[in-house]
């Protein structure tokens, strides 16, 4: 199955390798990862296999049935005064599958109104919404399926717009080998009323693939995942990027047969580039259940927004997180910049507990 799952995972690598990027999309925050432990494995991951019902925004297959009666309300205080956060919902119905309910939204602050005089006229804020509806079910003993659909809408003071889009995925687990796979198509969908009339904008379409593996005798699970897979440019061309390419003013330039090899060794460093962009690296430590410490890293962010004097650990999140019997607490760190942190914070509760409380 291992080998079914690698075969996969290599024909939409290369189905989608040469893809283009068509324009900017709209509604990007339905990228942003909601979920505390999605953040601190990197912000993508669609494999893991967990009760943590935050990772239905990753891959709905992921809804299974220990997520029965937990509620999940996650915060995050972004960049600036930024802020964004995920609430959901999820409840078993026998027979049929499993349901979940959230809301994802982000709130980008207030900002001043101003004329292009510069005379003040008040302020206003801008904030953006997701109202998503997620099912999901067994296939067979080791694979799941499932759908979230979203109602998106976006308030930027005098810009309205709303929007609908699909997220389905697919789940498999082992639990012998303590393996997991995922695969999921993300945000299918169209703006039913875009900001300015006639200017439709896409939506943030994408493919992820992703692997999950846990060590038999050690407590480490390493999860391995990739993202964009509709498109294989993510690189920003910058004057100040020569990071990759071999200096020609050495004399290995000097010659015919220098010049072919430089040409040659940049190309593949351009390649090897843009390949690893698309992959994000997670690492757990989990000693029991009940507790477990990430780590992980993302290329491509440590790449963009990096600062050559001073890069520190631009590209790098952490988290811990506790499991009660009633609740659990998860806390994430994600370095986006020298200039800025992310602090991500998760409640959950199991309700399911607290109605046995009560009947005791």
């Amino acid at each position: 199955m291992k080998k079914l799952i690698a075969n996969i995972f290599l024909i939409f690598t290369i189905s989608f390798l040469f893809a283009q990027s068509g324009g900017r999309n709209t509604y990007e925050f339905l990228n942003l990862p909601s979920g505390v432990r999605t953040a601190a494995l990197g912000g993508v991951n669609v494999s893991h296999y967990d009760d943590d019902i935050s990772f239905i925004l990753s891959n709905p297959a992921l809804l299974k049935t220990n997520m029965n009666e937990k509620v999940t309300l996650n915060y995050i205080n972004y960049i600036s005064d930024i802020n964004f956060g995920y609430a959901s919902y999820a409840r078993e119905f026998k027979n049929i599958g499993m349901f979940a309910a959230g809301l994802q939204y982000i709130n980008y602050g207030n900002f001043l109104y101003a004329d292009e005089f510069g005379d003040i006229h008040g302020d206003f804020s801008a904030a953006e919404y997701a109202l998503n509806i997620s099912y999901a079910n067994q296939f067979n003993s080791k694979f799941r399926y499932g759908g979230s659909l979203k109602a998106i809408y976006s308030d930027f003071y005098q810009y309205f717009s709303s929007g609908i889009a699909l997220d389905a995925g697919i789940s498999y687990l082992d639990t012998a080998k303590l393996f997991s796979a995922g695969l999921v198509i993300k945000n299918a969908g169209f703006q039913l009323k875009p900001y300015t009339k006639g200017n439709q904008e896409p939506l943030p379409f994408d493919i992820q693939i992703g692997v999950t593996q846990k060590l038999k005798h050690a407590p480490f699970r390493f999860s391995i995942t990739a993202h964009n897979l509709t498109r294989w440019n993510l690189r920003h061309k910058s004057i100040f990027d020569n990071s990759y390419e071999l200096n020609t003013s050495e004399n290995l330039a000097d010659t015919t047969f220098g010049q072919k090899l430089t040409k040659f060794m940049n190309g593949v460093g351009r390649v090897g580039d843009e390949l690893i962009r698309h992959f994000v690296i997670g690492v757990e430590i989990v000693p029991t259940n009940n507790f477990y410490l990430a780590v992980s890293y993302n290329y491509r962010r440590r790449s963009e927004m990096r600062i050559e004097t001073s890069p520190k650990i631009v590209g790098l999140s952490f988290g811990a997180g506790i499991k009660l019997s009633k609740f659990n607490i998860s806390y994430a760190l994600a370095s986006y910049h020298l200039a800025g942190m992310s602090h991500h914070i998760s409640l959950g509760l199991n309700l399911s507990e607290f109605y046995k409380s009560k009947k005791l």
